[in-house]
């Protein structure tokens, strides 16, 4: 069985479970942006916003700089290829469990076809 670092997939689903720390991913992925753009952006305060930033970099999704009084933040190295892994894994497992799904209702509705319905139906 695959063996996938369970500390850091935990950290990694936590950060992306929240709509707005999607988001911030989806925007640093266009441009990079100050914490008051990001916040202007999604209306909220800055304390909030340095939060959903904080959750995003300790996941090592975003990385942040502060040149002056403005901290700038980027895309971070993390490319997320344990987490798609395991979605994948998943993703597999249940194409398998339909698939037999599938096959058994084939076989089912073959049945029916050949045998008729059952007395009482």
């Amino acid at each position: 069985m695959v063996q996938y670092p369970t500390a850091r997939l935990d950290v990694s689903f936590a950060a992306l479970s929240d709509a707005t720390r999607r988001g911030v991913l989806e925007q640093l992925g266009r441009a990079d942006a100050s914490i008051t753009d990001l916040a202007q952006t999604f209306h909220m305060t800055l304390t909030g916003m340095r939060k959903h930033v904080g959750v995003l970099e300790q996941a090592g999704l975003v990385t942040t700089e502060k040149i002056g009084r403005v901290r700038t933040c980027r895309l971070g190295p993390r490319r997320l290829e344990d987490e798609t892994a395991w979605i994948e894994r998943y993703r597999q497992l249940w194409d398998s469990r339909f698939d037999e799904l599938d096959k058994l209702v084939d076989e089912l509705h073959w049945k029916e076809n050949v045998h008729g319905p059952k007395s009482g139906e």
